[in-house]
């Protein structure tokens, strides 16, 4: 529930953001996708099937707000498509080792979306990405959330960590909670004071 909560606020934040200010900026190119990089924290936090889920709901919330000038369902199709892609690059036990592995899935979710939303749209009828020129929507959606990623993805991900449900997920990833190693020498030092005790009576 409590990761409903967490994507449901952080979708609804990201798209509002994206449609009063980032859409405003009226940038060369491509718009900065703040929607894309939710998604793609989340992801990368949940794993495969929650970065589906998330991202085909995002998508939909995308497809309907205003000013949307597409046919509905087409950012949820490419949006489910990528969630569930970045899913699969999910770090060990949800922890980053290092920032190179989300700015390359960054680098090619923001790629392939914008290929895969010229793509649906041609099937569709839509060749306003022609017009544009797909080389500089390609090049400027990657530069863009890639200058944008360092201040959402790490951040996204660490919120999910922290509000995850799953102790054990928490402790390897977050560090939050004792660790088997300590449980396990707790156990052992409290067994190595009740042993005199077993044998020699009360002891103050």
């Amino acid at each position: 529930m409590k990761r409903v909560v967490l994507s449901a606020v952080l979708v609804v934040v990201a798209l509002v953001v994206q449609v009063s200010v980032l859409a405003r900026l009226h940038l060369p190119g491509a718009v900065p996708d703040l929607l894309l990089l939710t998604v793609l924290g989340l992801a990368l936090a949940y794993g495969p099937v929650g970065g589906c889920l998330v991202g085909f709901a995002a998508g939909l919330l995308a497809d309907l707000a205003p000013p949307a000038d597409h046919a509905a369902g087409r950012y949820a199709l490419v949006l489910c498509v990528i969630g569930y892609l970045a899913g699969l690059a999910r770090p060990e036990n949800g922890r980053l080792r290092s920032a190179a592995g989300p700015m390359l899935v960054v680098v090619a979710a923001a790629i392939g979306t914008t290929v895969l939303y010229s793509v649906v749209g041609a099937m569709v009828g839509d060749t306003a990405a022609q017009h544009v020129g797909v080389g500089k929507l390609l090049f400027t959606a990657a530069l863009y959330d890639l200058l944008l990623a360092p201040f959402t993805v790490p951040w996204i991900m660490a919120l999910a960590r922290r509000f995850d449900n799953d102790p054990l997920g928490e402790d390897t990833a977050g560090g939050y909670g004792p660790s088997p190693g300590r449980i396990s020498g707790a156990r052992s030092g409290l067994l190595g004071k009740v042993g005199p005790l077993a044998k020699g009576g009360r002891r103050l």
